[in-house]
């Protein structure tokens, strides 16, 4: 039977526990992160305007050192770990309020999709305006596929999502087990991928790997599971720093004398088993420097900007490369000069364009941010609606941006992809039922 969940009456001993027990540490990583993509992808993006027309390049590739750099800037393992804390922590305080998987799935669907509905809204429009304007189909291409990179963090965030009860119930009674089960998944479906790759029969057998997004970025949400359970407490500094190069020292033969990339960005899509050893030197480093970031989480233009960025990040996150690329979009209409990406005068003229990106992003999220935030609960008298329902939206949420992955936004994607957006949401949304009838209805907050 679904649960009844009802608002504390206390609510200012209920905000106190909250804040006490809360990890100001991991509000600041997920906010770095944050900083760090949209860094990089401004980086990503080198404009270059000629007798030719205009030309998209990345010019990180140009850069010897960034494969190698990617062990350390590639920062979206971490943010699964940290992700995990926060999944944990949630999970239990609703379980303690007496919810269950379904009202825990249905909340998490209505916090990542509302805001995404926004974007596909937008992005159907936008598309659909540029065909009709006549804009050429191979930059039209380009703009929309540079568009939609971010969307794989959607599609694999919402499968951990749908996994975090599940897996938090594995990882109270075997924790250890549980994380092997995972390694070995996703070290036995790289080994597959991998083996098949040069197959004689000209099988994709990139696919196959698409199973590690459950394996890897799963592996690595069940260390934010650890995390949050003190796991990493228990050790000294040295033995801290100690494990993070180990994890190092174990990519250099599976990268330099095996079979994956060196870059990390190229193991992420799909995922494969050197990000877990990323990700789990990431947060070995973390805590070995955390009193030092506690002391800069008690800063306080610190705070004031965790409290910014932090409140909006979904919104901050799914809006940023749509308007990286407007943004560029308006210089190339007022004519603004374009320095050859890579070179000097490039690199210094991108500090100016990341403060601007973020100036711009900020501006745009302050209305769109109600999304995010908005309220889950149900409407006075409304049943929560049932798992299977609650199952389909998230299925449903979870097919656009998964499609988007793996063969890039376009008009056809945007259109149907908010449809199934929409629908999604409608399903989780709880309905007032019928007066009519004699079932009680319930009230989940």
């Amino acid at each position: 039977m679904s649960s009844t969940l009802r608002p504390r009456a206390d609510r200012g001993s209920a905000r106190t526990t909250v804040l006490a027990s809360r990890d100001l540490v991991v509000d600041l990583i997920r906010v770095a992160c944050m900083f760090a993509v949209v860094a990089v992808h401004l980086l990503m993006m080198g404009i270059s305007v000629d007798g030719s027309g205009i030309g998209v390049e990345n010019p990180l590739t140009s850069l010897s050192w960034f494969a190698q750099g990617t062990w350390f800037g590639q920062v979206m393992p971490l943010f699964f770990v940290v992700g995990g804390f926060a999944s944990l922590t949630s999970w239990r305080s609703l379980q303690r309020r007496g919810g269950d998987a379904g009202d825990y799935l249905r909340n998490r669907v209505l916090r990542l999709v509302r805001p995404t509905v926004a974007l596909y809204a937008f992005l159907a429009v936008a598309l659909w305006s540029a065909t009709a304007a006549g804009v050429p189909g191979d930059l039209l291409t380009v703009i929309s596929v540079g568009a939609g990179v971010q969307l794989w963090f959607l599609a694999a965030y919402l499968i951990c999502q749908a996994m975090v009860p599940t897996m938090a119930k594995l990882h109270g009674r075997a924790p250890y087990r549980t994380v092997a089960a995972l390694a070995a998944g996703a070290a036995v479906v790289d080994v597959f991928r991998l083996g098949l790759e040069h197959n004689p029969w000209g099988f994709d057998s990139n696919p196959i790997g698409l199973l590690n997004m459950v394996f890897v970025w799963g592996l690595l949400q069940q260390l934010g599971f650890f995390y949050a359970d003190g796991f990493f407490d228990r050790f000294a500094r040295w033995k801290l720093l100690l494990g993070a190069v180990t994890c190092y020292v174990a990519l250099v033969p599976l990268t330099h004398g095996g079979p994956y990339p060196v870059d990390m960005l190229t193991n992420q899509n799909p995922p494969m088993f050197p990000l877990i050893l990323v990700g789990l030197a990431h947060i070995l480093l973390v805590k070995a420097v955390y009193p030092v970031l506690q002391r800069c989480v008690r800063v306080g233009w610190v705070q004031k900007t965790m409290f910014v960025v932090g409140s909006r990040a979904m919104t901050i996150y799914l809006w940023h490369l749509p308007l990286i690329i407007a943004m560029f979009g308006i210089a190339l209409l007022l004519r603004l000069p374009f320095p050859e990406p890579a070179s000097a005068e490039w690199w210094l003229s991108r500090p100016l364009f990341y403060v601007a990106a973020w100036v711009l992003v900020l501006l745009v999220s302050t209305p769109l941010v109600r999304l995010e935030l908005a309220s889950t609960a149900l409407a006075p008298g409304a049943a929560r609606p049932a798992m299977w329902r609650i199952l389909t939206g998230t299925v449903l949420a979870i097919i656009p941006p998964f499609v988007v992955m793996r063969t890039g936004l376009d008009t056809a994607n945007a259109t149907w992809g908010l449809v199934l957006l929409v629908v999604a949401v409608a399903l989780v949304t709880g309905k007032v039922p019928d007066r009519a009838s004699k079932t009680p209805a319930l009230v989940a907050s």
